[in-house]
């Protein structure tokens, strides 16, 4: 599988769809990954429960790929985030806000799985976000 198929498919199916079983085909079981809210995962089970506490926070969470450069082994994102606050994230209780912010992620492949994935989100927008007043 060609790493910008890989990486597409990881954001639609396993972030978009939520897809546990897509996670399992597209990952390595020994995956290392640092998700945008700054949490570190090692395997695919750590991964999967990183991404059930994301869906909890943002039950409409969606990552759409903005750009998509692959080179060799490597495979680096541009990404917009959004989602509606609903449950508990960065300290901050649930607000109702639409969020939207921005960030980067690296991805590592081999074998056509992912093995290593540094993402790193623009955190102090989703942080202003999750303190302003409630959006109507």
């Amino acid at each position: 599988m060609l790493n910008e198929t890989l990486v597409s498919r990881f954001y639609a199916e396993v972030w978009n769809a939520w897809d546990a079983d897509a996670a399992r085909e597209l990952l390595h079981p020994e995956l290392r990954f640092r998700g945008s809210l700054g949490r570190r995962t090692q395997g695919i089970a750590e991964f999967l429960g990183y991404v059930a506490d994301v869906r909890v926070a943002f039950p409409d969470f969606h990552n759409h790929v903005e750009d998509l450069v692959t080179d060799g082994p490597s495979a680096v994102a541009r990404l917009s985030y959004s989602g509606t606050h609903r449950g508990t994230v960065l300290g901050a209780p649930p607000t109702g806000n639409r969020v939207e912010y921005d960030g980067i992620a690296w991805f590592t492949c081999s074998a056509g799985r992912i093995v290593d994935g540094f993402v790193l989100g623009d955190i102090e927008a989703l942080r202003a976000q999750l303190v302003a007043a409630p959006t109507k």
